[in-house]
């Protein structure tokens, strides 16, 4: 029985990870995190048992102790809950699908305690990857992606080694947007942006693949997770979203992990590495499909791209800048008070504005997303 706890339980993420475990007898929740969705983890609780469930909001954990004060879980709130989570004994893996810089400190915790990490919270290695993957490795704790490209690059470059690789393709599908110019995305609404072509996911995450920022912030979470710099990961846009994203070595040899889109395939190989276990779902059917495409990335419109390059060359605590700018702005659009384009506008801000600290602290990342936040904050005057 493999043990697992998972940050981030009524999202994406974190439903779908619940229904692989609904199939998989051998996998067991002991411990379950949301925000405030009081409602779905109630439900989640009633279903899995958990020891223990967090709510990020007192007010929402004070609600869910009256309703499910007739059942075993513990409730508790806050960052002293994900914690708590992060570092209980019975856990074997934890599945990291929060969204923010709130994964980090459990992330690290979970390390320190020897937990295997199923990692689907990029703000952990794009903010604090020189912090993260030391420890990791001073643990010897494996780092699983979650992330469908990079569970293709993990999957790519299996009983490879990594000393051969020449570049890593790391495919985007070009989101909503793909092939208009900036002209066209002054006019696009909330509902165009969150109109994906091919991936059901979260609001913000929708956004950011619209903006390319997505992209960028997995381009240096590929840093981080494969030791590969900056300059050997180069961004391919592909429409169709079948190749999830390749490995290129030495001899010119191309490795490359296929599927439809389907963030449970990912999901369930890091929870079974490195075995692979029956999934029910759709499958790519070779005779049926018509062609595969491939484009460079239009990076003078959609600027995210290029951007988190710069952040990666200036380094330290830029990249948290840059994520934490984004993170602000994304909400700001989805709350109908800014403009497509002006998301890029106050990231570049963001990151024009700040001085940046080379090797920064965990204390020092949180000082630079609050300066981020004060920064857009005052541009809009919020």
């Amino acid at each position: 029985m493999k043990k697992i706890g998972i940050l981030g339980s009524t999202g994406s993420i974190g439903t779908q990870t619940l229904d692989i475990v609904r199939n998989n007898k051998d996998l067991q929740v002991v411990a379950l995190a949301a925000g405030r969705n009081v409602q779905m983890l109630e439900e989640q609780i009633r279903e899995f048992s958990p020891a223990i469930a967090v709510l990020w909001e007192e007010k929402a954990a004070q609600e869910i102790r009256v309703r499910v004060a007739d059942t075993n879980t513990k409730i508790s709130c806050g960052m002293e809950g994900l914690l708590e989570i992060a570092v209980m004994e019975e856990m074997d893996v934890l599945v990291t699908a929060v969204v923010g810089m709130i994964g980090i400190k459990p992330t690290i915790a979970a390390i320190e305690g020897g937990k295997i990490i199923a990692l689907a919270n990029k703000e952990t290695l794009v903010t604090a990857g020189h912090l993260i993957m030391p420890l990791a490795a001073k643990k010897k704790v494996p780092i699983f992606p979650v992330d469908s490209e990079h569970s293709a690059i993990f999957q790519s470059m299996h009983g490879e080694n990594r000393e051969r690789i020449s570049k890593i393709l790391l495919t985007a599908s070009g989101g909503p947007f793909r092939g208009r110019s900036r002209e066209e995305l002054k006019k696009v609404t909330i509902e165009d942006a969150l109109n994906h072509p091919n991936w059901s996911m979260g609001k913000k995450i929708t956004v950011d693949s619209a903006t390319l920022v997505n992209k960028g912030l997995e381009v240096i979470e590929a840093k981080w997770l494969f030791g590969v710099e900056p300059e050997k990961i180069q961004v391919v846009v592909h429409p169709q979203s079948i190749i999830h994203s390749m490995v290129e070595y030495v001899d010119g040899g191309i490795m490359a992990q296929l599927g439809m889109p389907d963030m449970k395939l990912p999901i369930q190989y890091a929870l079974f590495y490195p075995d692979r276990r029956p999934m029910e779902g759709k499958r790519v059917d070779f005779y049926t499909l018509s062609s595969l495409t491939f484009e460079k990335p239009d990076t003078e419109t959609f600027k995210g791209l290029a951007m988190a390059y710069d952040a990666i060359r200036l380094g330290g605590s830029m990249p948290t800048v840059y994520n934490a700018a984004n993170e602000r702005a994304v909400s700001l659009f989805l709350d109908g008070k800014l403009q497509f384009l002006e998301i890029y506008d106050l990231i570049q801000g963001a990151m024009e504005q700040h001085k940046t600290v080379l090797n920064p602290s965990v204390e020092e990342i949180l000082e630079a997303e609050a300066q981020a936040y004060e920064y857009i904050n005052a541009r809009r005057k919020v």
